[in-house]
């Protein structure tokens, strides 16, 4: 059976074989997202064939909607196929209203957008995780960083393998620089609460109004890590001063939380987070061919040289200065 048979006989079976499908953003995996108009409910089909699997995505949805927060409702899914459909929460995604493309006016300001963001993320932070979710802890965030960094961004910029000393070197780094990590509170961590995966819904009350998507890679971290994803968006400026506020609104909100740590885990959270994010644009571009992705690399590498100002980053500096000159520091020429 072909995927759109497939497709057509899930939707069917569930209310929906006359629904009409509109393509909505793709995101970096191999997912892709339709729009259903024309069916019982606005809904949304969320395409993941495999090697996606889209059991993660269900658990943490399960997770969500039981601490109260807007996350889809599930509608319907099929496990083994890779279909689910869940509810549209429409299109209020925050990117529209950061980079003026919302059409809605007047858009809320940027402050309301990302203290309801906060305050939706405590709400995750402080409460219970769901079983059997992995481990996003320094062994994990350094593998997830080693990766694209030798094996595509080295030898897109220097047409060459990578020393085996360069290797050891940034693995020590790493090691070093998310060592604080594992004094720390661990929790939920998305992995990737940005712009793009939140949506405002201002009719909804406190930390609902903010609508939380593209779940299925959480783990268990530290809490400075979804913070990070947040206010140090790879893809887009953000207003200045918005790292300093939206610290205080959490640890004022968690006040467990001794501060000066919490702020040197954030500043370890963000140099690994910039490079590791900075190189997997160019796997994406090389391997995915997805190559607009690397538009966002000039942004990421001068996040990545912000965040190695801080002394809790300064293993991973002296890495970087050993190994990759200042002015190598951005998108390989044969990757553009």
């Amino acid at each position: 059976m072909t995927r759109d048979a497939t497709i057509a006989g899930f939707l069917a079976r569930h209310g929906f074989g006359a629904a009409r499908a509109a393509p909505l953003a793709q995101d970096a995996s191999f997912r892709r997202y339709l729009r259903l108009s024309g069916g019982p409910r606005p809904a949304v089909l969320m395409d993941a064939p495999p090697p996606e699997d889209v059991r993660p995505f269900l658990g943490v949805a399960g997770h969500l909607a039981g601490l109260r927060l807007s996350a889809p409702e599930i509608i319907a899914a099929d496990e083994e196929a890779g279909l689910v459909l869940e509810e549209d929460l429409g299109e209020a995604l925050f990117t529209g209203f950061l980079d003026g493309t919302s059409g809605v006016d007047p858009a809320p300001p940027a402050s309301a957008l990302f203290d309801g963001a906060i305050d939706a993320l405590v709400v995750l932070q402080r409460a219970a995780p769901p079983p059997g979710l992995p481990a996003w802890d320094g062994p994990a965030m350094a593998a997830a960083t080693l990766d694209p960094l030798f094996a595509w961004w080295w030898p897109a910029a220097f047409g060459a393998a990578p020393p085996a000393q360069a290797r050891a070197d940034f693995a020590a780094a790493l090691a070093t620089t998310l060592a604080p990590l594992a004094h720390g509170p661990h929790g939920f961590v998305h992995r990737d609460f940005f712009a793009g995966n939140l949506i405002w819904l201002p009719d909804r009350p406190g930390p609902r109004r903010v609508g939380i998507l593209d779940f299925q890679s959480a783990g268990i971290g530290h809490p400075a890590y979804d913070l990070v994803s947040l206010v140090q968006d790879a893809r887009r400026d953000l207003p200045p001063g918005l790292t300093e506020h939206a610290i205080a609104r959490l640890l004022a909100a968690r006040p467990e939380l001794d501060p000066e740590a919490f702020r040197a885990c954030f500043a370890a959270c963000a140099a690994q987070r910039h490079l590791r994010v900075a190189t997997q644009w160019v796997r994406l571009a090389l391997r995915d061919h997805r190559p607009h992705y690397l538009a966002y690399g000039p942004h990421t590498w001068r996040l990545l040289a912000v965040a190695l100002r801080h002394p809790a980053a300064a293993s991973l500096a002296a890495a970087l200065d050993r190994w990759i000159p200042a002015e190598t520091r951005g998108n390989p020429e044969m990757a553009e």
